[in-house]
This record gives C-alpha cells, structure tokens and sequence, in this order.
C-alpha cells in the first residue's frame, strides 16, 4: 500500500509538496475507508483519495511525477550513457531550472515499509536512498550523494543490504538508478522494491483505457464478472462476446497492396491482432439484437474499459492513480466504482485509488472522510500546492463541504473573470 509520495521541482511543482495516505485520528468511515495494516507494527491506511483544483492547476502533473518516477525505475538501467530522461524540472524559476527534480514514496510491501526516493535531471541522478522498516527501526540499505566539488557520487551502503554491491554500484550508469541496476544484476533483496514500481503502481490517463484489457478477461472466462459490473451500472446488456481478429483483417480495404504486404511482413513475427468487441441486447419480443462496441456511448465505451483494470486491482490489492475519473462518466457511476474500493467485500486485500476529479457530487462527508479530500491551486509564481482538507476547520458530519468548496473558501477554484 502506498503511504506517503513527494514531489518537488518538477513541472508546476517548485517547492516540495507532500501527499500522505496515512489516516489521521478520526474514526469517520473507519470500517470502510480505513485498511489496518500489519508492517512491524499497525498503519491506518486510507484506501482511497481524490483531489480537486481548477484546470491548469497541477492535479494531472502531480500523477506525471509518479508516473515518470515508475518510468526511471522500471528502465533507467537498460538505457544507453548520455540518453536523456524524461525530467522537466520548474521552469518559471531561473534558479530551479538548473536543479534537478526530486521524487520519494513510502510504501508497504511484503509485509515492510519501504522509503526511496531520488533526484534526478534530465541528463544524471544525482542523489538515490532507500531506508526500510522490517522491525520499525529505519534501517538505511543504501544512499547516493552527488559530491558538486569532485563532480562525482559518495556512495554509502547499510550491514543490512546483502550481495554484490561493489558491482553494483561500477554498473549504475550515472542516468541509472542503482535500484534499477542492482535488480537487472539479480539483486533479490531489492527485488520487492521494483516489484512494487512493476506490479502494484498502476495509472488511467484522462483519455480512459483501451477496451482490450477488459476483452481479454472475458476470454478468460470473466464474462459474467464484466456483464455483472455493467449491470450494476444500469447498462442492460444481456450479453456480450469477444473474438480475436489477425491484423490482416483490419487493416483498411483500400490500402495499396504493396503497402499491406510491407505490414505485415513487419508484424507476423510478434503475432499481432486486434479483438472485435459485439454487445447484444433484447427486443421487444425477447430476441437477441448484436450492436458493434463502437455504437455505444462513450460513457458505456469508458466504462467497459475500466472493468478489466478495475477488477485487477480489487483481485490483487493494487495502488491505481486515475486522472480525471468523472471524464464521461455519470457522477452515480463514479460512485459506484469508489463505493467497491471502500466495501471490504469488494475489496478484501486493501487496494487504493487516487483520484483527480471536478464532479462536486462525491465531495460528501458521507462518502470521505475530511482527511481523503485534497486540493491542488497555483500561487502567485505559478507553482502547484498541493494540501489537503484537514489544513481548514471542516465541521465534522456538519459542514456541506461541496457548497464550502464551489464557495471558495477552500480555495483551488478557478476565478472566472468577465469577458465582455
């Protein structure tokens, strides 16, 4: 699970901002929207958030940072010397825009909380730690830090990290993560580490998700599952089917045949193929009628998609960052999809969501408690604040807190202003 993510200087984010997960003493929801979970000792995790802000705020940049942190994690060591990063630090800052970007999370894994972190530009990392809690005491694995004099890293390494860590550390390139080299060189012991970045992050941009991950679970015996959700979400399907279709059938029919036949001479080694999606309904007199899965709606489209990813990580207790949840969706079925991460019952291994949104409709004290609702607003030098609803005197069970919001009296709304 994760607990706590950071970020500074990087896109509209100057100073460093902080977003936690850990619940605080109110005991709001706390069957439902709070995890108790054994790492040394219990943490009263939150299972979901969401954060508010005014377009060009910084919500989506703050889902980049992880998302671009994941990316040098998973492949930093497998690039050559000099390719460049995908880091963009605080450009409206003529001091910032020569340092580089920081990143760090906390998170549960295997039972042990994990802190790692790094900075990193777009050409070097510059600083990389990892410190773990197996018995809640902090024990430091290892610390990188870029010396600016000599112009080169002081490495320092814990009892507790096991291997070939003089290896390690020659092969850890300096735009590679030693996280990252040290696994690819079979290091187990930080292999729950990547793991973590690898298995357990996963991210749904604005534009939603290809329908193709749900299509593969229902040929995998799944069908009943997706054709439950879409009934729950009164979508009326009676049924739904998925077949594969090789590439050769979809391409374009007026494609000049050189062309296709450079294609597919190109592809036919990776078995590429596409799958056609048909959803069936009844008629008035109880007959099956097909309909093509692009003459359904978009909400119907965004949704189906999100079954698939949905039900994954519900299954296996993941960490899943959405942006822009309420984009297409009506505001009853983005409850829906909240509601099933906060029922222990369908959600029994403690998965998380993080979500940016503008639908007003779930800012309720009956759906959140106060300490899963963030903001995020620019200041007067353009740079993201990120800060939660605890940092105001939000009346418990009392307050409207979406009247309080649209209101302003949290801030992080946009001040329209009279064009004519």
């Amino acid at each position: 699970m994760l607990l706590e993510a950071s970020v500074a200087n990087y896109l509209s984010f100057a100073e460093k901002q902080v977003f936690s997960l850990m619940a605080n003493s109110g005991k709001e929801h706390e069957s439902l929207n709070v995890a108790e979970v054994q790492a040394s000792h219990q943490h009263r995790v939150l299972k979901s958030a969401l954060i508010y802000g005014a377009n060009s705020s910084g919500k989506s940049n703050f889902l980049f940072a992880l998302v671009a942190m994941r990316r040098l994690v998973l492949h930093s060591a497998t690039k050559q010397r000099g390719s460049k990063l995908d880091i963009n630090s605080f450009r409206l800052d003529t001091t910032l825009r020569s340092q580089p970007s920081e990143f760090e999370v906390q998170f549960i894994a295997d039972g042990v909380r994990y802190q790692y972190g790094f900075t990193a530009s777009s050409t070097h990392i510059y600083d990389e730690w990892l410190f773990a809690y197996p018995k809640g005491q902090a024990q430091q694995w290892f610390q990188r830090a870029w010396d600016e004099k000599k112009q080169e890293h002081a490495w320092k390494f814990g009892s507790y990290l096991q291997g070939e860590k003089t290896l390690w550390q020659r092969a850890t390139r300096e735009n590679a993560l030693f996280l990252s080299t040290a696994v690819q060189l079979n290091s187990k012991q930080l292999q729950p580490v990547f793991d973590w970045f690898n298995d357990t992050l996963k991210f749904i941009g604005i534009d939603g998700i290809s329908p193709q991950f749900t299509a593969e679970s229902v040929q995998k015996g799944n069908k009943d599952q997706v054709l439950k959700f879409l009934k729950a979400a009164d979508i009326n399907l009676s049924d739904l089917s998925v077949k594969d279709i090789p590439l050769e059938e979809s391409l374009p029919e007026g494609l000049p045949q050189k062309l296709r036949e450079l294609i597919l001479e190109d592809v036919n080694k990776l078995d590429i193929s596409g799958v056609a999606i048909k959803t069936q309904r009844l008629d008035n007199a109880g007959n099956p009628v097909e309909f093509l899965f692009e003459e359904e709606s978009d909400g119907t489209q965004k949704f189906f998609g999100l079954i698939g990813p949905w039900l994954d990580v519900l299954n296996n207790g993941l960490v899943l960052f959405v942006d822009e949840l309420n984009n297409s969706l009506h505001t009853h079925l983005v409850g829906l999809l909240i509601q099933l991460f906060h029922n222990p019952k369908t959600n029994p291994h403690n998965a998380q969501l993080i979500f940016t949104t503008h639908d007003t409709n779930q800012l309720s004290q009956e759906i959140f408690r106060r300490d899963q609702v963030w903001f995020c607003e620019k200041n007067d030098q353009q740079a993201t604040r990120l800060y939660p609803l605890t940092d105001f005197n939000a009346r418990k069970d009392r307050e409207n807190l979406e009247l309080a919001y649209l209101s302003g009296r949290y801030g992080a709304v946009p001040f329209v202003k009279e064009i004519i």
